[in-house]
């Protein structure tokens, strides 16, 4: 799922509208814009634009008179988390950071040659998983000397994190 595209939908407050109605239970056009009270073509628009982005999912059900009318459906589950601070604006799904390889997989099978897009895929997992290490030893390090302050022990520091030099 393209997340700039679902960011995009969900900035809508008719969209959002939309989606509580159908959390409920599948609705065709015209109850949705007798509920919210807007247009059909309005409304048509949207669900087109939702359906896109892959929130939604529409099928045919058959009424006693008339024609087949077309329902919408929420498709499935969407998480996605946005984290705002000084100097970040970061938004992501869960499985997000795979997201790539699974675009690139859906290529593969549709006989593309993605192997240099995969080496730089490989390659930017590698320095990603570099980073998380280093990060994740220095969360432990400060661990370790937040207890030994608890405990009111003298704090040792390596040659790296005081920045002395041995003679």
């Amino acid at each position: 799922m393209d997340l700039e595209l679902l960011l995009d939908v969900m900035g809508c407050k008719t969209r959002r509208d939309i989606l509580d109605l159908l959390r409920d239970e599948p609705r065709f056009v015209s109850q949705i814009s007798r509920e919210l009270e807007i247009g059909q073509k309005a409304i048509i628009e949207h669900l087109r634009a939702m359906e896109e982005a892959g929130l939604l999912s529409s099928s045919f059900q058959k009424i006693e008179r008339g024609r087949p009318r077309k329902y919408y459906d929420i498709s499935n589950d969407v998480e996605f988390q946005i984290f705002v601070s000084h100097g970040t604006i970061r938004v992501k799904s869960p499985g997000h950071e795979f997201q790539e390889l699974q675009l690139l997989e859906e290529r593969a099978r549709l006989g593309e040659d993605v192997s240099p897009e995969l080496e730089q895929l490989i390659k930017n997992y590698d320095e990603a998983k570099k980073h998380a290490e280093n990060l994740l030893k220095q969360v432990d390090h400060r661990k370790r000397a937040l207890k030994t302050r608890s405990l009111n022990l003298p704090v040792m520091f390596g040659e790296e994190e005081s920045g002395d030099e041995e003679p």
